[in-house]
């Protein structure tokens, strides 16, 4: 059993660090909103520390899973980030979906510090974080991949190395671009459907079972018909992702036209003032539209 450091309690992470300590790791978590690092402590037994350099201190692993790149950074670099109390030959993991450019530009820093650094984005949603049950992207060192890939298996339904610092990123970058073309579609063929005066769950019933079908349809066709948002993954959340995939395409020199329209829909989304709505919320642009 390992001695870990989790950084960041949101939907994703107070889950996620409640499978390491269940697993019987010996986890201390950090939380940029003391309160929640209490509330962790307090449902699962584990440590909180006051800042993520006391959190990592001693620590075989630290996980991280916060916000976006600039929260990535306060919580790594400075005199209270997690770098400095690390020790050398440990490992950072992070959970958080950011830019490739951010994931490169710290691995090269935990390099030079002799601590181990694996980007390793999720997929699968709060749904997946609290079941444990998560599709885990990863790039980096393939030995400090397979100290950490047994850790990160308390929480994975699977995980993969796919190649060196960054190689995480760009495979979430191409989970999110499938899923906002995917949502869409699902949107207008829905909405296509109420306006066609059909029973939307009888025609999924059917559907569901052919080419058409998808986790996203099996498990968000309901609450879409019901237009029912308050849960899952955020539209402003989706955003950021997709801002990230748009500017590294500009930098690859790969085409995303649908990609790019979808993120504008979400900007119309956020403008019916559901940031925080799930991101099958897209059929409620539609429906407003008439």
């Amino acid at each position: 059993m390992a001695k870990c450091a989790f950084l960041g309690l949101g939907v994703m992470g107070f889950p996620m660090a409640g499978h390491l300590q269940a697993a019987g790791h010996s986890v201390t978590v950090y939380n940029r909103t003391a309160t929640k690092a209490i509330a962790w402590a307090d449902a699962h037994g584990g440590g909180f520390a006051k800042s993520p350099r006391e959190a990592a201190m001693g620590a075989d692993f630290v996980f991280c899973c916060v916000g976006n790149d600039d929260d990535l950074r306060s919580v790594t670099l400075g005199p209270d980030g997690a770098f400095a109390g690390m020790n050398t030959g440990s490992i950072f993991v992070d959970h958080t979906t950011v830019s490739a450019i951010v994931t490169r530009e710290l691995a090269e820093m935990a390099a030079g510090l002799e601590i181990g650094f694996v980007d390793a984005p999720v997929s699968g949603g709060q749904a997946g974080a609290e079941s444990g049950q998560l599709g885990i992207m990863c790039g980096g060192d393939m030995s400090h991949y397979s100290r950490a890939e047994p850790v990160m298996q308390t929480y994975a339904k699977a995980c993969v190395l796919i190649g060196d610092s960054g190689a995480g990123q760009l495979t979430k970058m191409v989970n999110q671009i499938c899923i906002a073309g995917l949502v869409q579609g699902l949107s207008e063929g829905l909405n296509f459907a109420q306006k066609a005066g059909l029973d939307g769950e009888k025609v999924v019933d059917v559907i569901a079972h052919g080419a058409a079908g998808s986790w996203q349809m099996s498990n968000r066709y309901k609450t879409m018909l019901a237009d029912e948002f308050d849960f899952g993954f955020a539209v402003d959340w989706m955003r950021k992702d997709l801002g990230i995939c748009i500017e590294e395409a500009e930098k690859n020199g790969a085409d995303l036209p649908v990609t790019k329209l979808v993120d504008k829909f979400y900007a119309d989304v956020q403008a019916l003032g559901g940031g925080r709505w799930d991101t099958s919320s897209l059929i409620r642009r539609l429906n407003k539209r008439g």
